[in-house]
């Protein structure tokens, strides 16, 4: 069973990481888009609508990699103290009353949104040179299936948590600096951080 739940974090993790290349993408867009626009007097009306469409992209496809890293918003200031099981408790009732009736609703109508869009060829109206947006409402559905198995193998993991007490291990991805860490790593203490502080004040009278 971890095996499963550690194979669709993998899974989760290189969706999350393929689709986070779209930054570099809209950057360079947007950085595109700004250079035409005032050096060379040339904007392209279509330009919004893409930077629209990459950023939802971006947004909705990192969905399934932040829950399986845990990185979406909670109210920790009591969540953090109790135990685990009863935070697997507590989990497992928001998932199957919001989490697992929302996504499912968000692929289902999305997949009928994506298919009446392909189907009308539609195109985005904000400009006369509006691009074709199907492929990004494609993304809806999509991204509601992805999400929806993250949140599955969350369910489980809650179940595990239940049984055994303790939460079963994750993949594991970018970590956020840990500064006592940091210092065990480089060998420097509080005193060596004090002593080149007092160094690089400068010492005398002030003018």
């Amino acid at each position: 069973m971890q095996k499963v739940l550690l194979f669709v974090d993998r899974m989760s993790t290189w969706i999350g990481q393929a689709f986070s290349w779209l930054i570099i993408v809209l950057t360079l867009h947007v950085s595109w888009e700004v250079f035409a626009r005032y050096a060379l007097d040339a904007p392209r009306a279509w330009a919004f609508d893409v930077m629209i469409m990459l950023y939802g992209t971006l947004f909705m496809m990192a969905g399934a990699y932040t829950l399986s890293k845990g990185g979406h918003v909670r109210g920790d200031v009591l969540y953090g103290f109790f135990r685990p099981r009863t935070q697997a408790s507590i989990d497992l009732v928001l998932y199957i009353v919001f989490f697992i009736p929302g996504v499912v609703a968000l692929a289902w109508a999305g997949y009928f949104y994506a298919a009446e869009s392909w189907a009308i060829n539609e195109h985005s109206t904000i400009t006369y040179e509006g691009p074709p947006i199907y492929p990004f409402k494609t993304v809806i559905p999509v991204a509601g299936a992805v999400l929806l198995l993250q949140g599955m193998v969350e369910i489980v993991r809650c179940i595990i948590c239940l049984k055994q007490g303790q939460w079963p291990s994750r993949e594991q991805d970018v970590e956020e600096v840990d500064i006592g860490k940091l210092k065990e790593m480089v060998h420097v203490s509080d005193e060596d951080i004090q002593k080149l502080d007092e160094q690089a004040t400068p010492k005398g009278p002030r003018p």
